[in-house]
């Protein structure tokens, strides 16, 4: 599997078109949203503080996902991090271990975003079992810290530089 994680802006016109067509299981939705969602997020009101990636497999987007810093950091946040929102990989592709490289490749991508930064900090839905597995898999670490989110309670996680 060759796989990169590439800015959004990098995308030609017919990259950003696929990004669109990215669709992610319906029972996956409440977790992470859709794609049109989280391209509202980054393209209605572009700055400093919203990232956008998409995870290209043979020049193709199969993954979408959203970095987040100051002035838009949720307040569960760090501000010496960038926060990991809207993780998405298109269920036609799902199994091939995308998810898994997003966050492989993750680090440097959010480290060549901003430099400044020490970590990186997401929340995940407390019984998200699967996805806190993958992500402790990468280093992230349980902060111990519950908190009621849109639709139960979900755990901050976080990976120090």
């Amino acid at each position: 599997m060759t796989a990169r994680l590439v800015p959004y802006e990098s995308l030609n016109a017919q990259q950003r078109q696929q990004v669109e067509a990215i669709e992610v299981h319906p029972e996956q939705i409440k977790f992470s949203g859709d794609i049109h969602g989280a391209l509202h997020t980054l393209l209605s009101r572009p700055g400093p503080g919203v990232k956008g990636f998409a995870l290209l497999a043979e020049d193709i987007p199969v993954a979408f996902l959203l970095l987040k810093r100051p002035p838009v950091l949720p307040a569960w946040a760090d501000e010496h991090s960038a926060t990991l929102h809207a993780l998405q990989v298109d269920q036609r592709a799902q199994g091939k271990g995308y998810g898994k490289a997003c966050l492989q490749a993750l680090p440097e991508a959010a480290r060549l975003a901003w430099p400044e930064i020490r970590g990186l900090e997401l929340s995940v839905d407390a019984d998200n079992e699967a996805a806190i597995a993958l992500y402790a898999r990468f280093g992230f670490v349980d902060s111990g810290e519950a908190y009621k989110g849109r639709i139960g309670y979900e755990r901050r996680m976080g990976l120090v530089f």
